[in-house]
């Protein structure tokens, strides 16, 4: 191998013993196998590494065909892209495989151009490069990419990477595609248009989303946010969490999972009625009643509004019990709740405080407004017609009613109303009172 090194050195250098040109420099030099074949492809020279790069000795291959390299010489594809190239007298690239002498099979990168001169036979040089490394590694990383992709198909919620530049702007850079399964948006519509997925957010879910990423943005600390989508195919609920990623330019990434808790959030909210309500009536229990009573009166309190709130009890409920039996009684209970439900507007709050007391909240309502819906409710109690074997039964309410403001607490309001009933039951029943400076309706006698 060293004779024929020195033999190109020679015949390139020439015998005035100048520098080798770039040319001769590129030949010796080139990392890979170079030959020159003749117009049968047979090989006549070759480059002075070729035996390391093609796995053969010169003196084995010169003056036979250049196929000997290919895994088929006769069908392989070495031998067809040699006559292409030949017929065409056009350049051919592309991947062969080829064996070694020692028989071991490499992936070579080849190029055949043609050299074609004035009266001189037609000659093709061959130049290739071995990138069975490469190509290993390429298949290694498939293969894992194939497994990743698989592992995150099994995940059971969305892969997500959302970035946000310098000026606040968000986008996905990666969305899995368990997006379309879960939710029925595409990834490639996501990453495209982030409002695709922001925007199915409700006004105040969106505004604690940005919350949760400006406190990330300035803690670095991961978030989590449970949240509504808005979908074609209904509302969703949503968790989502999510880690900070830091960059150098300014923007800020987060690597993060959207899990599906519609179906949890259902149970949460079929527990939280449950255990905010009374099971014979389905009014609200007294632990519920002062939760929710404490936020109506804070909210009033806010806009500098008094809140009303009024005690209610059914007369003689003690009586009907003791002569028609208990089975009447709660008959009598789930009459009057469900009345007192039908006369009240959905956001008022009712509640089932003891036996047959109950209270209600009247949100957003004046004195006068609330002593009439009170005055609906009392009408439609008496009105109220049980019937028990060949007897019909009847009760009426009386009412106690409480304004105040948000200086004062639910407890002493709820005390306050208590007077105003035993003030109602001392007054013959079957009627409502309220605060000595309120213009009361003509009792019902």
């Amino acid at each position: 191998m060293a004779a024929i090194g020195e033999r190109w050195w020679r015949w390139w250098r020439g015998r005035s013993g100048r520098e080798p040109d770039l040319d001769a420099l590129l030949l010796e030099h080139y990392p890979g196998s170079v030959m020159l074949l003749d117009e049968q492809g047979v090989v006549r020279q070759v480059n002075p590494d070729f035996e390391r790069h093609a796995g053969f000795p010169p003196g084995q291959l010169l003056g036979r065909r250049a196929v000997t390299l290919d895994i088929d010489p006769l069908h392989g594809d070495f031998p067809k892209a040699i006559e292409q190239s030949m017929t065409t007298q056009k350049p051919w690239k592309g991947l062969l495989l080829c064996r070694r002498a020692d028989g071991s099979l490499r992936h070579q990168t080849t190029l055949i151009q043609p050299l074609v001169r004035d009266r001189a036979p037609i000659r093709l040089l061959v130049i290739q490069f071995d990138v069975t490394g490469m190509r290993q590694r390429a298949f290694y990383d498939r293969q894992l990419l194939e497994r990743l992709d698989g592992t995150v198909s099994r995940v059971p919620g969305v892969l997500f990477r959302l970035r946000q530049d310098s000026d606040g702007r968000l986008e996905f850079l990666y969305v899995s595609a368990a997006l379309r399964s879960l939710f029925g948006l595409t990834p490639e519509q996501c990453q495209e248009d982030p409002e695709t997925l922001l925007g199915c957010l409700p006004v105040d879910d969106r505004q604690r989303l940005e919350t949760c990423l400006a406190q990330s943005t300035v803690s670095f600390t991961p978030w989590q946010l449970e949240f509504r989508l808005t979908l074609p195919q209904g509302v969703r609920w949503v968790e989502a969490r999510a880690t900070p990623l830091a960059r150098g330019d300014g923007d800020l990434m987060w690597d993060g999972l959207l899990i599906d808790v519609d179906e949890r959030k259902q149970v949460e909210h079929r527990v939280q009625r449950l255990v905010a309500t009374d099971m014979l009536t389905g009014a609200l229990n007294r632990r519920a009643f002062f939760e929710q009573g404490e936020a109506a009166l804070a909210r009033a309190a806010r806009h500098g509004e008094t809140l009303s709130l009024a005690m209610l009890d059914i007369d003689y409920f003690k009586n009907l019990n003791d002569t028609y039996g208990h089975a009447l009684g709660d008959l009598a209970l789930q009459a009057f709740a469900t009345t007192c439900r039908e006369s009240l507007r959905p956001y008022d709050l009712f509640a089932r405080i003891g036996g047959e007391e109950f209270a209600v909240v009247l949100v957003d309502s004046q004195p006068e407004e609330a002593w009439s819906m009170l005055e609906r409710v009392r009408e439609a109690v008496a009105a109220i017609t049980l019937e028990t074997g060949n007897e019909r039964v009847r009760f009426t309410v009386s009412l106690g009613l409480a304004v105040f403001g948000g200086d004062t607490s639910l407890e002493t309001g709820l005390a306050q109303a208590d007077r105003a009933l035993y003030r109602a039951k001392r007054a013959g029943r079957n009627r409502i009172c309220g605060p000595e400076t309120l213009v009361q309706a003509p009792e019902a006698q």
